[in-house]
């Protein structure tokens, strides 16, 4: 399938070909530049000439919704902007940020009492997002506020009926279960009210609607997970991970998803281990085992990522094998983070999907 001829021509002219994002049965995401009067600008791309046949049509509907949600919230400055929209292709402003669930913003009240505020500017202009449980639709800027993405699923209301009131409470309650999960000193008596009821709706859907759903989702669109690794994230990295931990010269490995124009959804294995020339040895191992297809790509590093609790930093390794590397460097709060970090990048293996935004200062300050 190929994009209808104006679509084609105003990307040829304008899209500057960056980092593949996301691709799904749905549409396909990347990252780049978009040329404008003023000059490029940072931007996400989505597009439908990649879908299979089979699934354009409710492919298609998602992108209209998307579209006309984005052009009401134009000026809201709550989300991306809409930089311009095709018949099967449209190109929104990239937010310096990254989702909830790689910024995990634990005990940050200003966060969320930002994201309440994006929430109800997205209301009284008649927008239910509808997709808020999902934590990977809600980003934490650069700037510390709370932007909401992906209005695949949005409803736009031109009054404030019954079914608007309904959404538009599933949407707070959504957000406020992720106030939960992070900041649960902050909630308010009546935010635990809410958390406590849901709507008539919501429980109808849960019992049944959503079953349904997932055994599509899950069988026919193989959707698994959040992080769009999809079954091979879910099923194949837990096997590989203990085959790798088998060998007796690996500490620990953490294996992440990244989105690959070729494959789809590729797999990178963090491995923790002295010796650099282990890869081989580890890739003739799983082979040999005869499990799930090995990962793209296996990097052995000295040490993995960890937080003051001793936990691996997924986030961290997540956006090192998707090369979005200048979002990590706000999460780097020190010299030794940065030159951490530098040691990883300095050998990574993804360098297939790469694009000039990653030239990012990971230097420490000058004291």
């Amino acid at each position: 399938m190929s994009l209808p001829r104006d679509d084609a021509a105003v990307l040829s002219a304008q899209w500057i070909e960056g980092v593949l994002l996301k691709r799904d049965v749905f549409s396909t995401v990347e990252r780049g530049r978009f040329r404008l009067r003023d000059g490029d600008v940072d931007a996400v791309l989505r597009r439908l000439d990649q879908v299979p046949w089979w699934s354009f049509i409710p492919a298609r509907h998602l992108f209209a919704r998307e579209r006309r949600a984005l052009a009401l919230a134009r000026d809201l400055h709550v989300g991306p902007e809409l930089l311009w929209a095709g018949r099967q292709a449209l190109v929104r402003g990239f937010i310096n940020g990254v989702a909830l669930h790689l910024a995990k913003p634990t005990g940050d009240v200003a966060y969320f009492r930002s994201a309440k505020l994006a929430l109800r500017k997205l209301h009284r202009a008649g927008i239910c997002h509808n997709d808020l449980a999902k934590e990977q639709n809600w980003l934490r800027g650069s700037d510390g506020r709370a932007y909401v993405t992906d209005f695949q699923l949005a409803a736009c209301f031109k009054t404030r009926g019954r079914l608007f009131r309904i959404a538009a409470y599933e949407d707070l309650r959504h957000l406020l279960k992720h106030k939960r999960s992070y900041a649960p000193e902050a909630l308010t008596p009546k935010e635990r009210k809410i958390l406590a009821r849901k709507s008539l709706v919501a429980s109808i859907w849960l019992a049944t609607g959503k079953k349904v759903y997932r055994a599509i989702t899950r069988g026919l669109f193989n959707f698994t997970d959040r992080e769009g690794g999809g079954r091979r994230l879910v099923n194949d990295a837990p096997v590989l991970s203990d085959l790798i931990r088998k060998n007796p010269a690996v500490r620990d490995t953490a294996i992440v998803a990244f989105a690959d124009r070729r494959t789809g959804v590729g797999l990178y294995a963090f491995v923790e281990a002295d010796q650099p020339a282990l890869e081989a040895e580890l890739r003739d191992a799983l082979a040999a085992a005869k499990g799930p297809k090995p990962p793209e790509h296996i990097q052995v590093v000295q040490a993995l990522p960890r937080d003051a609790m001793g936990r691996i930093r997924n986030e961290v390794l997540q956006l090192v094998a998707m090369n979005q590397l200048d979002l990590i460097e706000p999460m780097m709060t020190s010299a030794t983070d940065r030159a951490f970090l530098m040691s990883i990048l300095e050998s990574r293996k993804n360098l297939r999907d790469r694009f000039n935004f990653e030239a990012v200062d990971l230097a420490p300050p000058p004291s």
